[in-house]
């Protein structure tokens, strides 16, 4: 009998047992009460959403840095950007607010959204009915460094990016800005991947200044009405003057070059040989047009690059033989290294002299990974010039004195002075 009650007893024990940690795993699971940004551009489906509890999942919170900058006045009236990274994704909104002009950039908010409205303003996602209470500073100071986008990127993915920093590399004003004109207003950007509106407003801080020709420009990236009517189209409102970078003359016709044609068949050996690209001759030794996805560093836009070849002790060259007839005022071009390579070291030489001469400008780069990157050369260069990329010949690498992988060359593009 105490062996049946002490069975009975254990039994007892085991199933209370279970009870309680259902209840405790009911408890971790209640909802957070935060939601990704990601997540609550979702909540909008083409109509005006009133936001409570029950459609954003138990959430009431979105938290995050603001990254605008309102004491210029280059955003919608009312409105500041944020964003946050959540689930290794970077995401924004614009929140109108009634303290706009309180929230600086590299404020970190938390932002109670409970019975606000989520909706298109001029074509830009919105939280609005937000007011002073609504919006606690936790801190300030938290720099964000931009995203590096193209238009089409933007075009294809408005909702990735939308209400955060981005930058455009080498981006040229379509059609080139006349003597004398300025920011305000709505110019056309223009990059290798497409183009889209640079918008300033007339009360911005720097609606004044001159406009360059080219630019790598920096700015929060909304869908936007121009005039408040018809179809909302990509556009870049800067910052401030500081968000247009290495500020030149127009690009050349043409440029940049993207190594897409001819076929990367045509042109698959390393040894020294001229090809007939987009634009002009180009000697390519120790040069191939590539196209291995995945190992090859392209521009989102593209299928083909150059890749020079690794571990020689003799350089390698990208070369024009031709020459562009207005100088240059600013050389830009895409590298990455190929695949798991080692990095590399290459320099920009120029020719005044049919290329009988060469004269390096600007610093050596050695620093090419698996991310591509964007090297800038400003210059001052008149009359006709040409210009070639030198791979260094360094010998083979050991990963200590020595890096002398593969390299990616993507984009050239020349700026004319």
């Amino acid at each position: 009998m105490n062996k049946y009650i002490f069975q009975l007893l254990s039994c007892w024990i085991l199933l209370t047992g279970l009870a309680g940690c259902k209840k405790h795993d009911s408890a971790l699971g209640d909802p957070s009460p935060i939601i990704a940004l990601e997540d609550l551009r979702a909540v909008y489906q083409g109509s005006d959403v009133s936001l409570n509890t029950s459609n954003l999942a138990g959430a009431h919170q979105i938290i995050g840095v603001v990254v605008s900058d309102g004491s210029s006045g280059n955003m919608p009236a009312g409105t500041v950007a944020m964003q946050n990274n959540r689930r290794n994704k970077t995401r924004g909104i614009l929140l109108a607010v009634e303290n706009a002009a309180a929230l600086q950039t590299g404020d970190s908010i938390v932002v109670d959204i409970n019975g606000t409205t989520l909706k298109k303003v001029n074509g830009s996602l919105q939280v609005t009915g937000l007011n002073a209470a609504s919006v606690t500073k936790v801190s300030s100071g938290n720099s964000r460094k931009p995203i590096t986008v193209t238009t089409a990127l933007f075009k294809a993915k408005p909702d990735d990016y939308e209400g955060t920093l981005v930058r455009i590399f080498s981006g040229s004003i379509i059609p080139v800005p006349v003597a004398g004109e300025l920011y305000a207003g709505d110019k056309s950007l223009s990059d290798n991947g497409g183009a889209m509106i640079l918008h300033t407003e007339k009360s911005a801080a720097f609606a004044g200044k001159g406009l360059p020709a080219s630019a790598t420009f920096t700015g929060i990236p909304l869908m936007y009405q121009p005039e408040g009517k018809g179809d909302a189209v990509p556009s870049l409102w800067p910052r401030n003057i500081q968000d247009m970078l290495d500020a030149s003359g127009p690009i050349y016709n043409g440029f940049p070059e993207t190594f897409e044609f001819p076929d990367q068949s045509l042109k698959a050996s390393y040894a020294a040989a001229v090809a007939a690209l987009k634009t002009g001759s180009w000697l390519l030794d120790q040069a191939i047009l590539a196209n291995t996805s995945g190992r090859d560093r392209f521009n989102p836009a593209g299928f083909q690059c150059i890749r020079m070849q690794q571990n020689l002790t003799v350089p390698g060259y990208v070369q024009m033989n031709f020459n562009v007839p207005n100088g240059a005022s600013k050389v830009s071009l895409l590298y990455g290294s190929y695949y798991n390579d080692a990095s590399s070291s290459f320099v920009l030489e120029y020719s005044k002299d049919d290329g009988l001469s060469w004269v390096q400008t600007g610093k050596v780069i050695n620093d090419a990974s698996a991310v591509a990157k964007t090297a800038t050369f400003l210059m001052d260069i008149t009359g006709p010039v040409r210009f070639r990329v030198k791979k260094l010949g360094l010998g083979t690498t050991n990963n200590t004195s020595i890096n002398n992988g593969r390299l990616s060359i993507e984009d050239f593009a020349i700026y004319a002075n």
